[in-house]
């Protein structure tokens, strides 16, 4: 896990080694364990080393190949990294490290850029074939790991975050306004190349291109998957629960490879639960020494009892013995760790819970440089009770009505109040977009069927966005952050299965809990509430944050905004803040964006 950046000066130029490690100079907080440079020609790569895997000299980067015709710059990991190095050096292959990054340059060499399918983790890379003359880049499956590129004054720049870019003093110099009046309208971001400065891009999940003295290529796609639309299907319950345990088993195996201690974060739901119970199972099992003698857990827990998840967290220390660290985040400090989180993220950010992660993360920087969790598996899954109105219509228009009867029931039966706040809560979301000014695409997360949308979630309008938070917030404190149920294996094996295997009468993730049956306490496994890293941000708009919004949405550069209408944004706020409407989160989003506006001035 690391840091990246790098130029490639385009029609003859050269690579600048100022501007070049002055962006690496951007991601200390990448790669506090070291920094590296190369500088050829037309090309400059740099790097900030988080040392994970192969702690000595020979690990750092920018890291070639014997002759020295390929460089690389990588960050990520390719967890099946040993079972490829054995396969390449039964062709032939030397190695001279004990590095994932070097199975990466031999496996380009044996089979170019077709060994991107051959991975199995989470990369983003840039790699110089000097006897091509051409910097392949590439970017895992799922996003895991950020690439943003722009080009400027005759150059190609890439690098891991925005800021980097933005030492180049012609790299994203405005907002997008287009990306920005989408997010304030529909709280989405990351579902497209674009990002919120105009001309900087971020090369999408799946994608690799190369850029040659000529320009850059188009982005091309080398991995795709289908989500079944089928509401039933033949396979057994059992059958398909035990594939599934299975898959995941193994991909945590995978992911606890690591010369350096290992954690996990706990919220108390189901996935990052059965993510801890599975990595306590394989502690008996097989003793990973990345883990120690005691698996170490990080919360987050809250004194107001409605988004407190302490007794969820405490029913599972109870069954695996692991250890608990909790953090409750303070309103002390709060703006100011906000403003920092802010700068952290390049972008604003849809809501506050971002900022329970963040807190999580500072916990176990002391004791661990990797953290295991849960994300990706609500998206697969059927997490979101939101989701079951998409299966009921998908059913429907697939004329299973007496099914659809069914879903509709059990959905009204385990989540009436969850339904009656949405209807609540998207009449007083449509009001609130009347208080922004100009026009934004249309994005609906929950059209069509749930099929479609579990493919858009997965690729474009939440999983990308959350999975942007996890990279940032982890960075910040210099922890790597790994996701199993984004192991590739499981995602084709999740989309494969019917629908009904991930709703059935209003129960959401049903193969996973049957699954994790006598794993996971039933406690916890037969929850129907969903609340993961959440935090009260109603609360604290209404009460210590108050102040500070007020006087945000008090000042006159809010007013020159084009964005919005800031006299009724105001008004709007002092209606909620006196009780007389009810809170939504477009008012964080303004607030966010008027935040990070003076940032982007500045």
């Amino acid at each position: 896990m690391c840091g990246i950046a790098g130029q490639f000066a385009l029609n003859g130029g050269e690579a600048d080694p100022d501007l070049v490690r002055a962006m690496a100079e951007r991601l200390f907080h990448r790669g506090p364990d070291g920094e590296g440079s190369f500088f050829s020609g037309p090309v400059g790569l740099a790097h900030r080393r988080l040392a994970i895997l192969d702690l000595s000299d020979e690990g750092r980067q920018p890291m070639a190949n014997e002759d020295g015709s390929l460089w690389i710059v990588f960050n990520g990991e390719i967890y099946n990294y040993l079972e490829l190095r054995e396969e390449l050096s039964a062709a032939g292959h030397r190695f001279s490290s004990a590095t994932d990054t070097e199975v990466i340059l031999h496996a380009y060499e044996e089979w170019g850029r077709d060994c991107l399918s051959r991975f199995n983790g989470m990369w983003a890379f840039a790699l110089w074939d000097a006897r091509r003359r051409e910097l392949f880049c590439a970017r895992d499956r799922l996003g895991v790991k950020p690439f943003y590129y722009t080009l400027v004054g005759g150059s190609f720049l890439f690098a891991s975050e925005i800021k980097a870019l933005r030492v180049h003093p012609a790299a994203g110099g405005k907002p997008n306004d287009r990306t920005l009046s989408t997010f304030l309208a529909w709280g989405v971001a990351d579902h497209t190349p674009e990002t919120m400065y105009d001309g900087v891009l971020q090369l999408p999940p799946a994608h690799s291109f190369v850029v040659s003295g000529e320009g850059s290529g188009v982005p091309e796609r080398y991995w795709d998957f289908a989500v079944n639309d089928a509401p039933g299907g033949d396979v057994g319950d059992d059958e398909t629960a035990r594939g599934l345990r299975d898959l995941l088993a193994d991909a945590v195996r995978l992911r606890l490879r690591s010369d350096v201690p290992v954690g996990t974060c706990l919220s108390g739901g189901i996935d990052s639960s059965t993510i801890t119970a599975l990595i306590n199972a394989l502690l008996r099992a097989e003793n990973p020494g990345s883990v120690g003698d005691r698996q170490k857990t990080f919360s987050v827990c809250f004194d107001d009892e409605r988004f407190d998840e302490s007794r969820h967290i405490d029913t599972v220390v109870a069954a695996t013995g692991v250890a608990s660290r909790r953090t409750t985040p303070a309103t002390e400090g709060l703006w100011e760790d906000i403003e920092r989180l802010l700068y952290l993220q390049d972008e604003p950010f849809a809501s506050l819970s971002i900022y329970a992660q963040y807190c999580v993360m500072r916990l176990a920087r002391d004791e661990v440089k990797v953290v295991l969790d849960g994300q990706g598996a609500d998206e697969q899954l059927g997490g979101y009770i939101a989701y079951q109105a998409p299966y009921i219509r998908g059913l429907l228009r697939q004329g299973h009505t007496l099914a659809a009867l069914r879903e509709g029931v059990g959905s009204a039966r385990r989540h009436r109040s969850f339904f009656s706040w949405a209807v609540r809560q998207s009449r007083v979301r449509s009001e609130r977009r009347e208080l922004l000014r100009g026009s934004a695409p249309e994005v609906l997360r929950y059209a069509g069927s749930l099929d479609e949308v579990l493919k858009r979630e997965i690729t474009a309008s939440n999983l990308p966005l959350l999975l942007h938070w996890e990279d940032r917030n982890s960075m910040a404190f210099s922890i790597e952050a790994r996701v199993p149920f984004l192991d590739y294996r499981v995602v084709e094996y999740l989309a494969s299965l019917p629908l009904d295997q991930k709703i059935r009468r209003g129960v959401t993730k049903y193969v996973l809990r049957r699954a994790i049956r006598g794993l996971v306490p039933d406690a916890v496994r037969c929850r129907m509430d969903k609340m993961g890293f959440v935090t009260p941000e109603e609360v604290w708009m209404k009460g210590e944050l108050a102040p500070k919004i007020l006087a945000l949405f008090s000042t006159p550069a809010f007013s020159r905004r084009p964005y919005w209408d800031a006299e009724r944004v105001l008004r709007n706020y002092r209606e909620f803040l006196d009780g007389r409407s009810a809170y939504s989160t477009e008012f964080w989003r303004i607030a966010c964006a008027e935040m990070w506006l003076r940032q982007f001035d500045t």
